[in-house]
């Protein structure tokens, strides 16, 4: 912006100053009825104002617990997964090995059907602790709703 156009603008405003201040408006009287009425509507309405609030911030507490519960029992679940992994490689690979060193048919399929009877056993173990802990996750991730929300109702039942 360049000095001229400021010059301008404060002039402009220098005398909306002066028409407002000469031609001032009367004062209006307000009848005491609809100051009271006004009063109280404000009075409500800051009272309205402050218990949205304190609910916005309870929702807002209970939210971030809910995403901290979430979010450890989500790692939780992922060192399980994790550790399962891990178990099902080393049967794999020890399974391999012990088949590489059969010497016979027989053998190898003796060893096939015991691999696989104890991976079944394992896998099927590994589903219910991990169905247990997600179920975990699950309820503990919830439970700073749930209260939240049975704190709101109770004070309004």
């Amino acid at each position: 912006m360049n000095d001229t156009f400021i010059k301008a603008y404060q002039d402009q405003i220098e005398a909306a100053k002066k028409a407002f201040s000469t031609h001032a408006v009367p004062g209006v009287e307000v009848p005491p009825a609809v100051r009271e009425i006004a009063e109280k509507g404000i009075a409500t309405y800051r009272e309205n104002y402050t218990k949205l609030k304190a609910a916005a911030e309870q929702v807002n507490a209970a939210l971030e617990d809910t995403c901290t519960t979430a979010s450890k029992g989500v790692a939780q679940y992922n060192a399980k997964v994790l550790e399962a992994v891990q178990s099902n490689v080393n049967s794999a690979f020890d399974y391999f090995n012990s088949l590489l060193s059969a010497k016979t048919v027989a053998e190898a399929v003796e060893l096939s059907t015991g691999h696989a009877r104890k991976q079944f056993e394992a896998l099927t173990g590994q589903a219910k602790d991990l169905s247990a802990l997600a179920q975990k996750v699950a309820a503990d991730s919830s439970e700073p709703i749930k209260s939240s929300v049975e704190k709101t109702i109770r004070p309004a039942a």
